[in-house]
């Protein structure tokens, strides 16, 4: 989406955008309307010289500002603990800190409605978001598994912690083998960033770590492989018990 006119109906008709870059040579007095009201929505503001916005939207009159529209709806947290509610279900749900790469949110998305996990939660800065990459990457399952896009993952995870969820960190370091975790109870996974791993303050706030077990020469896994692994261990937990 591109242009000053069309950029601003959108937002005003409460369109989830991702992110709006805007040209660092616009005049501020002409895209104000915009930063405001984008500030007002939450959304991301970057600024990008014409170069960048000139490759994101080929052939297009941008007028100094493109925005990426989501290909599906974000929820509110709530709707994922509801989500649970209504099945009888334990929550499980996976939160992913800066995790950029889309094809590791997409495949993460595939996985979560594989195990019938009840949804992904993904801060709005530094993070991929539900793009059209994302969505063929997730082979359909961006249809099915509810996201929902946070401003303070720490804050979200207190939430979670309030409404009875266990707070899983999968941590390279944790020395609690994830195969000996109870992960039967009402619980989120948090999955770090490809190649930072968990931020501080959010592994200070996991209830416990984890860790899978490693026998080669490569001590980390990607991201969505690492959430493959720990949700098929709690279902596979979750079916033992039943």
């Amino acid at each position: 989406m591109a242009g000053k006119h069309p950029v601003l109906e959108a937002l005003k008709a409460g369109r989830t955008l991702n992110k709006i870059w805007v040209s660092s040579q616009a005049q501020r007095n002409l895209v104000q309307p915009i930063l405001d009201e984008a500030k007002a929505r939450g959304v991301v503001v970057q600024q990008a010289d014409k170069r960048k916005l000139d490759q994101l939207v080929p052939g297009i009159q941008h007028q100094g500002v493109v925005a990426q529209a989501s290909s599906a709806a974000y929820v509110e947290v709530e709707e994922l603990l509801a989500r649970a509610a209504e099945k009888g279900e334990a929550p499980l749900i996976v939160l992913l800190d800066e995790v950029e790469d889309p094809h590791n949110l997409g495949s993460v998305l595939r996985t979560v409605d594989c195990t019938g996990g009840h949804g992904v939660v993904i801060p709005k800065r530094r993070s991929a978001s539900l793009t059209a990459v994302v969505a063929k990457t997730s082979a359909g399952a961006v249809e099915y598994v509810p996201v929902a896009r946070v401003s303070n993952l720490v804050q979200t995870m207190e939430k979670l912690k309030e409404a009875g969820v266990w707070i899983a960190g999968a941590d390279a370091a944790a020395t609690s083998d994830v195969f000996k975790a109870n992960l039967t109870g009402p619980l989120a996974i948090v999955i770090g960033s490809e190649g930072r791993g968990l931020s501080r303050l959010v592994r200070e706030q996991c209830d416990f770590l984890v860790s899978l077990p490693m026998f080669g020469r490569i001590n980390s896994l990607n991201a969505s492989v690492a959430a493959g692994v720990i949700l098929y261990e709690a279902v596979r937990q979750r079916s033992a018990k039943a």
